[in-house]
């Protein structure tokens, strides 16, 4: 038995005062509106309305019933009315994660127009160098660079991320005048570099023929986050690995040279992962396009 519907006819009949009133007012059938009530008194275990071949009344326990029943249907309606408002204009708290270095680059300049284009929307941003557990912690949207692991999250792929070693010009020529000319990785080792630990940690990542290698940060500069890495770079304090788009200014003004790019990594995917894949709130449907569709305009 359905009973939100036993639960709305019965209501209609209260209103309607009779039997065949409520089921031409529900555009029903006396027998199924008959056979609902008795469905419903009989899972009760009380009766509803004293019936007579010309009169229907409520009892005592209808009458308490019914007021229970206007409580529920009112508040069934309020929350479908809440879901269709925000179906039309999204509304509510959108949770949203990424790592310290790609939330600063690509997720809070969305998240401002974001709440720009939908005030209604509250966003609350988490950024972490760590991995979260969106179920375990509550959290709409990650957005996380590499393969996915978990296979009970759905992931969106919104683009790749680019690591490249850097350094400034006038670092490059006291370089050269007194090692000479950076043509391996394995020449790093003689310099000076700018660790930042939140990206690789203290090993940076190279491939030759194919395979991978590591080699350690050699430098008298560590730093737990991009800005003073950054900075330092700039400066000519050392050499540095950062994400492509984060350097990509200072690359165009000539402030920075990329270098040794036939020993990068290969570009590794950026995804927006999400716990479930079916009856997203509008909010997250939205943001999801809104990143989607910034991402691969700047590629």
């Amino acid at each position: 038995m359905d009973k939100l519907k036993a639960m709305q006819i019965f209501t209609q009949i209260a209103d309607s005062g009779s039997l065949t009133a409520a089921a031409q007012a529900m555009d029903a059938s006396l027998p199924a509106v008959v056979r609902s009530l008795s469905a419903l008194e009989a899972m009760l275990g009380v009766r509803l309305f004293n019936r007579s071949t010309r009169r229907i009344a409520l009892t005592e326990e209808g009458r308490q019933y019914l007021q229970e029943c206007r409580q529920i249907l009112s508040a069934v309606n309020e929350a479908e009315a809440r879901l269709s408002n925000d179906i039309e204009e999204p509304s509510g708290l959108l949770s949203i994660t990424a790592s310290i270095a790609i939330g600063e680059l690509l997720v809070t300049p969305i998240v401002t127009e974001f709440v720009q284009r939908y005030p209604k929307v509250r966003c609350k941003v988490i950024l972490l160098d760590r991995v979260v557990n969106l179920l375990e912690e509550g959290i709409d949207i990650g957005v996380r660079v590499g393969d996915l692991q978990d296979s009970s999250l759905v992931a969106q792929s919104i683009g790749t991320v680019r690591r490249v070693l850097v350094a400034s010009p006038q670092f490059l020529a006291q370089h050269k005048k007194k090692f000479g000319a950076l043509k391996h990785p394995k020449d790093l080792l003689k310099s000076s570099c700018v660790d930042f630990s939140g990206a690789t940690g203290s090993w940076w990542n190279f491939v030759e023929d194919g395979k991978n290698f590591t080699l350690p940060v050699n430098g008298k500069l560590e730093f737990n986050h991009i800005r003073p890495a950054l900075d330092a770079c700039l400066a000519g304090l050392g050499f540095g690995i950062f994400i492509h788009q984060q350097v990509a200014p200072y690359i165009a003004s000539k402030k920075l040279t990329i270098l040794l790019e036939k020993f990068e990594p290969p570009p590794r995917p950026i995804n927006l992962i999400y716990p479930h894949s079916r009856l997203l709130p509008s909010r997250t449907k939205n943001f999801i396009a809104m990143m989607k569709q910034a991402n691969s305009s700047s590629h």
